[in-house]
């Protein structure tokens, strides 16, 4: 992995998460991230045609070389459930209709290679997030969220070309 731009998204019906790296050999540059917040109150298909729209505008400007997702694992409910996966659809639709690669990591994968424990809390997650890229501002759960999964990613790339 000598130079690659990797997009991080976690994705929700309400909230979508985004964070975008480049890796340049073993350092990690942060470009952005951020939040797409989807109208609470409209109904679902409009909620994800915005975050469809939202995305693509993140991916327009970007240009992800890779895109990384977490894998599902629960959900509070069956309706959460669902609508998480359509959020998760839709966010691969739109990095998959311009040819990026989705790749998808267990949240236990992720907490390992961002803390080095699987079983971390997402206060110790964002607490390493912020240290490894050096942030010193707020960031909300879901874009450190997003920003995790893209370093999950580049350090396993990192690993794997190690070997």
């Amino acid at each position: 992995m000598s130079e690659k731009v990797v997009i991080g998204i976690d994705p929700g019906s309400i909230v979508c998460g985004y964070g975008v790296l480049q890796s340049r050999g073993r350092n990690i540059i942060y470009i952005t991230s951020g939040d797409i917040r989807l109208p609470k109150t409209a109904p679902l298909p409009i909620r994800l045609k915005h975050l469809y729209e939202g995305l693509t505008e993140v991916v327009e400007m970007y240009k992800p070389d890779e895109a990384v997702i977490e894998k599902i694992f629960y959900s509070k409910g069956v309706t959460s459930a669902l609508n998480l996966g359509h959020a998760r659809g839709v966010a691969m639709l739109c990095v998959s209709k311009v040819g990026i690669p989705v790749i998808e990591y267990s949240s236990l994968e992720v907490k390992k290679a961002v803390t080095g424990y699987g079983r971390a809390d997402k206060v110790q997650v964002m607490e390493m997030v912020k240290r490894i890229l050096n942030k010193t501002d707020r960031l909300t759960q879901d874009s450190g969220d997003a920003l995790a999964l893209a370093l999950c990613h580049i350090q396993r790339c990192v690993f794997n070309l190690q070997q």
